[in-house]
């Protein structure tokens, strides 16, 4: 279970990381949405360029598209969790019991998200050649490299 969680979190930095999308939570929607197209832009260009078969490529983008919309949805879902979670720190008198049932909410929803995406990867996987992941996955370094802060002192 932990390397799938291992797993899920390097896909979910790499899918976020592509995207440039690293504002907090109040920062815009319309923003963030612009993100998410730019970098399933950015993906399905780093897809066609290293996947040469059109047939796969066009299924592995359909799969890169399915794995930005539960990024998204998971997102959302995330965020209404800790809305509960301030309403619940907003009232003085709300037990513990409350926080760790939305807090396991949270874990579950979470999880499920992280399974699908998981899934969704090893989907890609099986339709891409050894070659073209490596490729592919040496691209999307690249990319990440292009929105990462940049370093102090370098």
């Amino acid at each position: 279970m932990k390397t799938a969680k291992l797993m899920l979190l390097a896909l979910v930095v790499i899918t976020l990381g592509v995207t440039g999308c690293a504002r907090p939570y109040g920062m815009g929607t319309s923003y963030r949405e612009a993100a998410f197209e730019r970098g399933v832009a950015e993906m399905n260009e780093l897809v066609d360029r290293t996947v040469k078969d059109p047939e796969r490529a066009k299924q592995a983008q359909a799969i890169l598209q399915d794995i930005v919309a539960e990024v998204l949805q998971s997102y959302k879902q995330t965020r209404a969790y800790h809305e509960k979670l301030y309403a619940l720190n907003a009232d003085y008198e709300a037990p513990p019991e409350q926080f760790g049932k939305v807090l396991e909410e949270l874990n579950n929803v979470r999880t499920a998200s992280a399974s699908k995406i998981l899934g969704l990867r090893f989907m890609m996987k099986g339709i891409l050649t050894a070659q073209e992941w490596k490729e592919l996955a040496d691209a999307m370094v690249q990319a990440r490299r292009h929105y990462a802060p940049k370093a102090e002192g370098m």
